[in-house]
């Protein structure tokens, strides 16, 4: 089940809700979110739901041997144990394939289909025993809180990646106010408007680009189409980034920012501070930091790091390919800081960007012959030329799209909420400007809803591109 369908936003999240606000205690708000997460997930892969609950028992019991004594060989079984799961069904196609084809051998490919969610779920998981070795957070004594923490539905399947030191308080004690369930709404509305009515109209333009015959392709058509690629996972992720937020507000959950307009940056290292914040920061504090931070061999955590980065993302080379790239442009940043500082920052601005631009491609593509077509299409390379009549109508048709991507990419909407708030503030004891500001919301989102329904009921395309990872 994704979020973005009709069955969840007019079935599922409604029962949910219904149920999850009749009175009750802190157990029976727990138990009516575990059996809906427990639903939610098995809806698409009920038998992967054996995989996800023994991975938070295993951890649940390491923490709780940990909590007795934090002996090392604990956190190492531990971490083996949710590394190995994540290797064998994620990676051992991808091991097998290289080494038959390193070998010459004809080793058997393991055919396992990839548990939704399963890079995220195990983040998380890792998290809490590493951070109850580290004597950083208390040992939960009850697996169903737990349980409720690793397979909570808002961030179960997507991100963002929440650790358990965020929200431990909460899963014993939380309430769900009339302002935080409208902020939720807000929220996820939003979410739902970036996912449906941008990422997928993206994506769908982007597709057709890509995936077609790249040697009739011009050099700009294949631009565009890398273009709308950018435009496309931004929305899409950021988009369930900002619905899971949302929803976490509606239970009393408060998870952090994933994404802080990474388009805006001047560098690529801005960039990756403001891109999937969760991920950066696990792999900052848990890979990064450990292996000697910026004290020692700075250069080789910053390759290992983007290594695992790219091979998070993926069972593939361009994945890998896609992380060292990434690796090179931060290490060019950092020795050549100097210079770059003092470069414009317009122009900083327009240089990371078309870097960003050869990163997607690079993510985009998992066969390398396409990968290598391409960017001999996109360097002119390839003698096809730069425009054609068909390039310049599927330019003329999506440019609307592209400028209305391009403005939610910037703080203009932030600006915008923010003065239609100052604009409406509560200015004596009734309150009645800051109801016209709520009402005004709430017709914004309530348009956004109708808008985003109809879309889905009308459109085949509703693909998430971060499920596979």
């Amino acid at each position: 089940m994704v979020f973005s369908s009709l069955i969840f936003l007019f079935l599922f999240l409604p029962a949910c809700l219904l149920l999850y606000l009749i009175p009750g205690g802190i157990r029976y708000k727990n138990a009516v979110l575990i059996l809906f997460s427990l639903f939610f997930y098995a809806w698409g892969e009920p038998v992967y739901l054996f995989l996800m609950i023994a991975m938070a028992l295993v951890n649940w019991c390491f923490g709780m041997l940990l909590g007795r004594k934090r002996r090392q060989i604990l956190i190492v079984l531990a971490v083996v144990f949710d590394l190995g799961c994540l290797a064998v069904f994620k990676y051992s196609g991808f091991l097998v394939e290289n080494v038959n084809a390193l070998f010459c051998l004809s080793i058997p490919v393991p055919q396992i289909a990839l548990p939704i969610g399963i890079s995220f779920y195990t983040f998380q998981a890792l998290t809490y025993t590493i951070d109850v070795w580290r004597g950083e957070v208390p040992v939960q004594r009850s697996f169903w809180r737990f349980l409720l923490y690793v397979s909570l539905f808002p961030q179960l399947i997507a991100g963002p990646i929440v650790r358990y030191a965020d929200v431990e308080k909460q899963l014993s004690d939380r309430s769900s106010t009339p302002e935080e369930l409208f902020l939720g709404m807000r929220r996820f509305c939003m979410g739902l408007a970036k996912k449906v009515l941008l990422a997928d109209y993206c994506g769908k333009v982007a597709s057709q680009i890509l995936d077609g015959a790249l040697s009739t392709s011009t050099t700009l058509m294949v631009w565009l189409g890398v273009l709308l690629f950018m435009f496309e996972i931004f929305f899409d992720f950021s988009g369930y980034s900002d619905m899971a937020i949302g929803l976490g507000r509606l239970f009393g959950f408060t998870y952090m920012e994933n994404f802080d307009l990474p388009y805006c940056a001047k560098s690529i290292t801005e960039f990756w501070r403001k891109w999937h914040i969760s991920l950066s920061s696990f792999f900052r504090d848990y890979v990064y930091i450990p292996l000697g931070g910026n004290r020692r061999h700075v250069y080789l955590n910053l390759a290992v790091v983007w290594t695992l980065t790219g091979l998070w993302h993926g069972a593939s080379w361009n994945f890998v390919l896609w992380g060292v790239y990434f690796f090179v442009l931060l290490t060019l940043e950092r020795l050549l800081n100097k210079i770059v500082t003092k470069v414009p920052n317009i122009l900083r601005h327009i240089f990371t960007l078309a870097l960003l631009l050869i990163g997607w491609n690079i993510f985009y593509h998992t066969d390398f012959s396409r990968l290598l077509e391409s960017f001999r299409v996109m360097s002119g390379a390839a003698g096809i030329g730069f425009t054609n009549e068909m390039t310049k109508i599927t330019l003329i048709n999506n440019l609307p799209l592209i400028i209305l991507c391009a403005v939610c990419c910037t703080p203009i909407p932030r600006f915008m909420d923010v003065l239609l708030a100052a604009c409406f503030a509560e200015k004596n004891e009734s309150g009645s400007r800051h109801k016209i500001y709520v009402g005004l919301v709430f017709v914004f989102c309530l348009i956004l809803l109708i808008l985003s329904t109809a879309s889905l009921v009308g459109s085949s395309y509703n693909a998430f591109l971060y499920f596979r990872f």
